[in-house]
């Protein structure tokens, strides 16, 4: 076989359904193979066209796949069901991302390396660390309110918290104090958990050229530029700092029909983590300290006199004016 063929890959974690196929989309092969007999058959096949679903283990054997001499391209799942024909299982999945890869006018997904997927879940688990701090935070605060304490949200308000516990004049019950203790440690092994991690995001950071750049930005710390570097693809993919934003969901959706435009709310469809840290990054910018920067009559100042913080923190964000830090990044060329 030549690269005029492409084998369609439905990927599992012990049965691969594969499904190979001419340019044309003549059928020439459809097989059900274990994990270790795919790997062996793929190494036995001329180079050629190899398309998976960008899910779980996917850029693993996108790299695999490579290693072996194919040309490989993940497409992403909502784009290859509209062509799975009538019954779901894993032979019509095969078949499907072959007849979605076929289209001309296919959007693919870049395979990432084993150093972005290694920052990717360096900072995922950062990520969870916090989600289970502010839930033991909650938790706490839950159980002062049983005794009548009303405390505010935040991690800084552990210092109030611990004076109420320690209080000599107190209410709370002996074992309640225990209770809260017990809650208090576990807030602090996972605060020491998740500063490590951040010291590691910050050396990272530190060390990329592109990450280095994107911190020079207002707003953009070690964090948003690391999320950057792991979730975004090559930045030679986008021609300016809007398509990025477009990438990011950071344009209205639109409901448009009959040649009349209609723009509704920001879609939100692109990458989670990358979007949320460059509005919270925005934010800090629009606030009370950071307004003391914004010269008077810019871009930014006139936004912000006539339009709500959160929709000029979108702006920015997807704006090519005002040093964008997605501009920042599309500036940077290796």
């Amino acid at each position: 076989m030549s690269k005029d063929t492409m084998i369609g890959v439905d990927l599992a974690k012990h049965v691969f359904q594969v499904h190979g196929a001419s340019m044309a989309g003549r059928l020439q092969f459809r097989k059900k193979l274990s994990r270790s007999h795919f790997r062996q058959f793929m190494a036995e096949q001329a180079p050629a066209v190899v398309v998976m679903e960008a899910c779980g283990s996917a850029h693993y054997w996108a790299r695999e796949m490579l290693k072996l001499g194919h040309q490989v391209k993940l497409i992403a799942p909502q784009y290859v069901k509209p062509f799975v024909k009538r019954q779901k299982n894993d032979a019509a999945d095969a078949e499907a991302i072959v007849v979605a890869a076929q289209r001309p006018e296919m959007r693919f997904v870049e395979p990432k390396s084993d150093a972005q997927q290694s920052r990717a879940i360096l900072f995922r688990s950062r990520e969870r660390l916090v989600h289970q701090r502010t839930e033991l935070v909650n938790a706490l605060r839950a159980c002062l309110y049983e005794y009548g304490h009303i405390l505010p949200q935040g991690i800084g308000q552990l210092g109030r918290i611990k004076e109420i516990i320690a209080a000599p004049n107190s209410d709370l019950p002996e074992l309640m104090r225990e209770e809260c203790g017990d809650l208090l440690e576990q807030i602090a092994e996972q605060t020491v958990r998740i500063n490590a991690k951040t010291g590691k995001i910050k050396t990272l950071a530190a060390e990329a050229d592109m990450a280095r750049r994107l911190q020079t930005m207002p707003g953009v710390g070690p964090l948003t530029a690391l999320a950057v570097e792991a979730f975004a693809p090559p930045m030679e993919h986008f021609h300016r700092g809007r398509d990025f934003a477009a990438w990011l969901g950071l344009v209205p959706r639109q409901f448009s029909s009959g040649g009349k435009a209609r723009l509704g709310r920001i879609s939100k469809a692109g990458q989670a983590d990358i979007r949320r840290l460059l509005i919270i990054g925005a934010m800090s910018r629009l606030n009370w300290m950071g307004r003391r920067a914004i010269s008077e009559g810019s871009w930014l100042a006139r936004m912000q006199a006539r339009k709500p913080r959160m929709l000029v923190a979108i702006g920015c964000c997807q704006s090519n004016r005002n040093s964008s830090p997605i501009d920042a990044a599309l500036a940077w060329r290796p």
